[in-house]
């Protein structure tokens, strides 16, 4: 009985320790690896963005029914604010704390692009935080839009 059970709880660590390390291997490091994907992560960004909007309107459409199924209201309510969160995360860990380098001192020019691409993904922060509050469709709308913008920033084209 003893070898049953110590059998089994080694057999749920394991799966345990595979899903903890599934997990910090999706997640970008904070280690200069030199290992990036920007065209990637601004994709997902754009990905969690449009899941957010979907999440948004299936809400409000299950919302509207006669007899509203409150388990897939709380389904896709917990998908947005997961999305939600994602596109934080990417912004926060992936872009301000890695790829948004400091500028020189006394450099204006870099100091501006610096401040620019900083706004731009604080106000991302924003709206994503937003949306995670409300069914507005006008925050996706800015979502979009500031993705965009940060784009353009990000790969010097005007920004």
């Amino acid at each position: 009985m003893k070898k049953s059970v110590r059998k089994h709880i080694v057999v749920v660590s394991a799966i345990a320790t595979v899903g903890i390390l599934t997990a910090i291997a999706y997640s970008h490091c904070q280690i200069p690896c030199g290992i990036y994907d920007d065209e990637a992560r601004l994709g997902e960004i754009a990905e969690h963005i449009t899941t957010i909007e979907k999440s948004m309107k299936e809400i409000d459409r299950l919302s509207a029914e006669s007899k509203p199924n409150m388990n897939q209201i709380v389904r896709w309510v917990n998908n947005k604010e997961h999305h939600a969160d994602e596109l934080s995360e990417i912004v926060t860990y992936y872009f301000m704390a890695q790829r948004i380098k400091l500028p020189e001192q006394g450099n204006v020019k870099a100091q501006n692009e610096y401040v620019n691409k900083i706004t731009l993904l604080h106000k991302m922060l924003v709206y994503s935080m937003r949306a995670k509050q409300t069914t507005d469709l006008a925050n996706v709308e800015q979502l979009k839009s500031l993705l965009s913008e940060f784009h353009k920033a990000y790969h010097g084209e005007g920004g």
